[in-house]
């Protein structure tokens, strides 16, 4: 049974228009638990399903733990998500809808993290939020989808928080002989662990995370998107925080979807019309998605600006 949906790829007029280019989106906002992390984390739950898991754990109260919970609820599988404390009433109340047990614990994700792994017994699963092969090979599919479509995108814009839809991307570009096309790894200022880990060369940890797009906000992104940023044509971006949640607004303007500012940021890229894309003519943008703000939240968090 395949958890996830093959997700439509548009042709973006208003994009186009806007940039001069031909812009494509891959709309992972329309997966059933609001984002392109059904993807991996349905493999990776389905996978430990078989090899005979009765409990799935997870430790992301945000896009991650919303997949697992929704992968729990079609397999039958009993789901316990634990969330740090800074984690958003509305993404307590989604899980709660996607019937998981939600526990609160810790101010970060690092402590929510070490607590869900403590809790680990002899029939359950970890399902880790980014870093695990089945999360890549299960995110790649994406990139299948757009080839088997007919497309051929010169460049690929994303969102980086932790790494995993980086490591997912380039998976499928690599397996699909597109080798050779770059992909634009999008973040913001508050949260830019990517960015700080190709200036050093290797994977950084920041010393805090501050920004509005919450779903970016991993201290330190995964060894594996280090290492296929040495392989791989990786470009590192970053924009702030307003440019984001701006983005996200025109985006339900000129598509009636919803996202969060952490998608916002690669939308961004485009809506800036930053000298990044000049070079290319068919960009593919992942519109990741995200279920934990509303479209009021998001006109929220312009006020006072």
């Amino acid at each position: 049974m395949q958890l996830h949906l093959n997700t439509p790829l548009l042709n973006s007029r208003a994009l186009s228009q806007l940039s001069g280019s031909n812009i494509w989106l891959k709309m992972e906002a329309l997966q059933p638990s609001g984002s392109f992390k059904i993807r991996g984390v349905g493999l990776a739950c389905q996978t430990s399903f078989e090899q005979g898991a009765r409990r799935f754990i997870s430790s992301s109260g945000g896009n991650a733990g919303l997949a697992v919970a929704y992968a729990g609820r079609l397999l039958g599988v009993p789901v316990t998500v634990v969330v740090p404390e800074t984690t958003s009433a509305r993404a307590r109340e989604l899980l709660h809808l996607e019937q998981a047990e939600v526990i609160v614990h810790g101010a970060s994700w690092q402590e929510a993290n070490q607590f869900a792994l403590s809790l680990r017994g002899e029939s359950d699963a970890f399902i880790h939020p980014f870093d695990d092969p089945l999360l890549w090979r299960g995110h790649a599919t994406m990139i299948d989808e757009v080839v088997a479509s007919g497309v051929r995108p010169d460049a690929v814009v994303l969102s980086v928080g932790g790494g995993g839809l980086l490591s997912g991307v380039i998976e499928g570009l690599q397996r699909n002989g597109l080798n050779d096309v770059p992909v634009i790894a999008v973040e913001t200022e508050g949260a830019a662990s990517f960015r700080a880990a190709t200036k050093a060369g290797r994977a950084v940890e920041l010393e805090r995370i501050s920004t509005v797009s919450t779903s970016l906000g991993a201290k330190k992104v995964c060894e594996q998107a280090i290492r296929l940023a040495g392989r791989h044509p990786v470009i590192s971006e970053v924009v702030s925080d307003e440019q984001a949640v701006r983005a996200c607004l025109q985006f339900i303007d000129d598509h009636r979807v919803v996202t969060e500012p952490a998608c916002g940021a690669s939308l961004a890229c485009v809506y800036q019309q930053r000298a990044v894309l000049a070079p290319f003519r068919h960009p593919l943008v992942i519109v990741c998605g995200g279920a934990t703000l509303s479209a009021q939240q998001l006109h929220d968090l312009t006020v006072g600006e």
